[in-house]
């Protein structure tokens, strides 16, 4: 079964030893960072520091000026975490230690355009603004985040890419400090309160015969119980809201969400050589947002040429992929192998069985750069094991 790593560039940047130390794994690819969002990362082998601060969302690598000359948004350039074009430095050294390598690209997940361009971003049904959720609804995040793919992915020497948040962003964000879980949210208060209304979207639900003040009033209705606790975790969308408003969001935001994916795949396409190989990382719950974007299996299987399917919580997720996939498609289930981060190394061997005999042909490693050298040496132990 293919295994590939995910790794930051600054991970191999500056270190010998890096790129040995993943072949050495026992994974025959690396999907390393092209475009990125901010972070505060770990690097616990590295010769010259143990903490990178990414403070930006930004590319890592030298941007292409003629592409974006006059552009409305353009990407930022990354910082001293990944100076000139650190991805390309990287790149080589995996690549001459015998490793193939495939770009990942984050797309809509940007606090820093957020920042400076409030007017693009996610708002919810009370009027708070989600920074860090650019809206693909906005014309001009669609064009960006088109344009970012097609340059971030097709990377020179890559031999395909993975495309995180290539969809809805919404509540839910690993955020600095954060102090939102005084109130426990089901499937269907993180679907309302993702809900957006910003300029874009209200008039996509007037165009709908939705009036967004109505709408947004419902919702807030909706989830009165919620703040109260007296509603039910389990109920789903259709209770909270109604099932004609339920429709008519969902229809929205499915189309928006196809539009992007479909428009960027074929950008990334257009953009690479034959052969070039487009996976996006995906959650086969239409409704769900983050950097698993909401998907239709049977829709995105016919646009990319597989996904990769958060699997660390279990691999029941591959599921509605397996059943829906054509012969080729790749089904790669994601497991975290970082124990402090909730990962289990350990049980690696058994669970990419599990996934294999739910549709899973391929592996990924969440995350080489972060895992401690006992996490790493459980994963070579696993890897050993898996055929």
């Amino acid at each position: 079964m293919k295994t590939s790593a995910f790794l930051y560039p600054w991970d191999v940047v500056g270190d010998p030893d890096a790129a040995a130390r993943i072949a050495d794994l026992g994974v025959q690819q690396v999907t390393l960072a092209a475009a990125y969002h901010s972070t505060r990362a770990l690097t616990p082998r590295h010769p010259r520091h143990r903490i990178v601060t990414a403070e930006h969302a930004a590319v890592l690598y030298e941007l292409d000026e003629e592409r974006w000359a006059g552009r409305e948004l353009r990407p930022y350039a990354a910082g001293d975490w990944a100076p000139r074009d650190a991805y390309s430095q990287a790149a080589a050294a995996l690549a001459d230690a015998g490793i193939d390598v495939h770009s990942w690209v984050v797309l809509a997940h940007n606090s820093r355009l957020g920042a400076e361009r409030p007017d693009l971003s996610a708002v919810n049904a009370y009027g708070d603004r989600y920074p860090w959720a650019p809206c693909i609804a906005q014309p001009a995040v669609c064009s960006y985040l088109v344009e970012l793919a097609a340059e971030a992915a097709a990377r020179p020497g890559a031999l395909g890419t993975e495309l995180e948040s290539c969809g809805w962003y919404g509540l839910a964000h690993l955020h600095a400090h954060d102090k939102i879980a005084g109130v426990g949210l089901g499937d269907a208060a993180q679907y309302l309160m993702s809900l957006c209304f910003c300029s874009a979207c209200r008039e996509e639900y007037g165009q709908r015969g939705v009036e967004p003040h109505l709408l947004a009033a419902a919702v807030r209705g909706a989830l009165e119980p919620v703040w109260a606790g007296t509603a039910s975790p389990d109920a789903g969308i259709e209770k909270l809201l109604g099932a004609e408003l339920t429709a008519a969001t969902l229809d929205f935001r499915t189309r928006a969400a196809r539009t992007l994916q479909e428009s960027t795949v074929a950008a990334v396409r257009a953009a690479a050589p034959e052969g070039f190989q487009v996976l996006l990382h995906a959650d086969p719950v239409a409704y769900h947002c983050g950097a698993n974007a909401g998907v239709d299996p049977a829709h995105v299987l016919a646009v990319a040429d597989g996904v990769v399917v958060p699997c660390t919580g279990g691999a029941q997720l591959l599921k509605p992929f397996r059943d829906r996939r054509s012969e080729g498609s790749v089904l790669a289930a994601n497991f975290t192998v970082v124990s402090g981060m909730g990962g289990s190394p350990g049980t690696l061997a058994e669970d990419a069985a599990g996934a294999a005999a739910l549709g899973a042909n391929e592996l990924r490693l969440y995350h080489a750069g972060l895992a401690s050298d006992g996490d790493l040496a459980a994963v070579a132990r696993a890897l050993s094991r898996v055929g």
